[in-house]
């Protein structure tokens, strides 16, 4: 039983998401190559967004983990190594209604192998993009921005969106939580007996023959 649930799940929505994916990371390194070609420097919004070259992050997005990069870039490399399989677990065996969590599996395995790939070649991540956080200009990419937009995504299908979700807020997901409940239910009464009191037709009869 526990082999039949874990079959892959492929097909057209998985060849869909694997071109998504490619895109994503190629779009990531199209553009830190061409900030270092071309030695892009913008401001887009004064004080709030800027394009800047030649950040490198020897962290983690918005440059966590900068300051200490003989830990941080070995530590960095081998969780996103761990992470990596976990997602491509999901995204090989997660069935494919999950289409939302599915496409959020796919932006975090996309920035992580962006970012990954720097990290690997050049030890540290191409950064270019600043963005201002509580006053304080974090810099970051593309592949950062999947890995974030991919857990929010990600959040929000669990927690409103999907038929596990926590607090259901659309009518397939609060119908697909009704329809496992009345099953559960129903395998309860199946195994159990009726939990309203009532006896069976067997029970009743012995009783009146008893009388």
């Amino acid at each position: 039983m526990f082999k039949k649930k874990l079959k892959p799940q492929f097909g057209k929505l998985g060849i869909i998401l694997l071109v998504v994916i490619a895109v994503l990371i190629a779009s990531d390194l199209l553009t830190k190559f061409l900030e270092e070609k071309f030695v892009w420097n913008a401001v887009i919004i004064p004080n709030f967004i800027v394009i800047k070259a030649g950040i490198r992050n020897q962290g983690c997005a918005f440059s966590f983990l900068d300051d200490n990069p003989e830990i941080g870039q070995p530590v960095l490399i081998t969780l996103t190594f761990i992470l990596l399989i976990v997602l491509l677990f999901g995204f090989i065996f997660l069935p494919n209604r999950f289409v939302i969590l599915k496409v959020a599996i796919s932006m975090l395995i996309a920035g992580a192998i962006g970012n990954l790939i720097d990290r690997l070649a050049f030890f540290q991540v191409r950064d270019w993009f600043g963005l201002n956080m509580f006053g304080r200009m974090a810099f970051c990419n593309f592949a950062d921005f999947w890995i974030v937009l991919g857990a929010v995504l990600a959040v929000v299908d669990l927690m409103f969106l999907n038929e596990f979700a926590v607090f259901p807020l659309t009518k397939a997901a609060k119908a697909a939580q009704k329809a496992k409940k009345e099953e559960e239910e129903a395998k309860k009464e199946l195994i159990n007996g009726p939990s309203d009191g009532t006896k069976s037709g067997d029970d009743t009869e012995e009783n009146e023959n008893g009388n």
